[in-house]
């Protein structure tokens, strides 16, 4: 039976190594990183999501705004807002929850984040460094699948990866962290010829195709390492339940280190958000990142 990889453990583990980052900003460089999030309108899981970001980010010690906008907000109010952010140098990181409302353009609004504040890691200029190699802001998910995969399985040189999905979210930017990492890397999808071949073919597997159960035991080498970053809501036996791209009754007998959905990939998005806000903190202000 495989390791359970403990998602919650590990970001609580990242959160308390950067509060004592924080502690070393305010105590040695005299300022504290600050997170600006935008909310525009009611959508109820967006809501809990950001109280969550909120509560996470004055826990480790950072300053935490919120700017909840009603949902009849104009394109041109939203970016306004935007740019009184991108101008004001208490905030580090600037994070627009999506989905917006169906009249504001969200890669418009995106796009309007200054790159160095872009702790979403979703800006071009970001994603155009990621992919030629620079230094830069990545996309939250990517970042904690990376450190859980790099926690299990310690240096990645040479491993064979298989990331399942090809969004700009996930699948794009996890790939480009591995071959950072030195990996093998084959990005596959849903039209992939002989997906689960090419899957068996990996060391560490990356699922984030957005599809319930779609990765089966008998896809998988064994003893690989297996990383589920979907979350699905299905029903079985009349109830609602969270589950992951992967199979895990089945995977869990094959693969040597699996995450459970949920408690795996998910808490480790917002530990990362916090971690790239304090990364952008340092990098404006021309200073060393402390460890974390």
């Amino acid at each position: 039976m495989a390791k359970i990889i403990d998602g919650k453990a590990f970001a609580e583990g990242l959160r308390g190594r950067i509060a004592k980052a924080v502690d070393v900003l305010k105590s040695k460089h005299g300022f504290t990183p600050g997170l600006a999030v935008v909310l525009v309108g009611e959508d109820p899981a967006s809501k809990v999501y950001v109280a969550n970001k909120a509560k996470q980010t004055v826990e480790v010690g950072m300053n935490s705004w919120e700017h909840r906008l009603p949902a009849e907000t104009s394109e041109k109010d939203l970016l306004a807002m935007v740019e009184r952010l991108n101008a004001d140098p208490a905030v580090d990181g600037i994070l627009v929850q999506l989905p917006l409302p169906k009249h504001i353009d969200s890669t418009k609004v995106l796009t309007a984040i200054a790159p160095a504040k872009d702790v979403d890691g979703f800006h071009v200029v970001n994603v155009g460094k990621l992919s030629t190699g620079q230094d830069s802001l990545v996309p939250c998910t990517p970042v904690g699948s990376v450190m859980l995969a790099r926690d299990v399985l310690g240096k990645l040189d040479g491993v064979e990866a298989v990331v399942i999905g090809r969004s700009n979210i996930v699948g794009k930017p996890v790939a480009q962290l591995l071959l950072a990492e030195n990996c093998t890397v084959t990005i596959a999808h849903s039209r992939t010829k002989d997906l689960p071949g090419v899957v068996r073919r990996a060391d560490l597997v990356i699922a984030a195709v957005g599809r319930p159960e779609m990765v089966k035991g008998d896809w998988l080498k064994p003893g690989a390492t297996v990383i589920d970053v979907g979350i699905n809501r299905i029903e079985r036996d009349g109830k609602g339940k969270l589950v992951g791209d992967c199979d895990f009754a089945s995977c869990e007998k094959v693969a040597g280190a699996i995450t459970p959905v949920p408690g795996g990939v998910g808490p480790m998005t917002i530990a990362c958000l916090l971690y790239n806000t304090v990364k952008a903190a340092c990098a404006a202000r021309g200073i060393n990142q402390p460890e974390m």
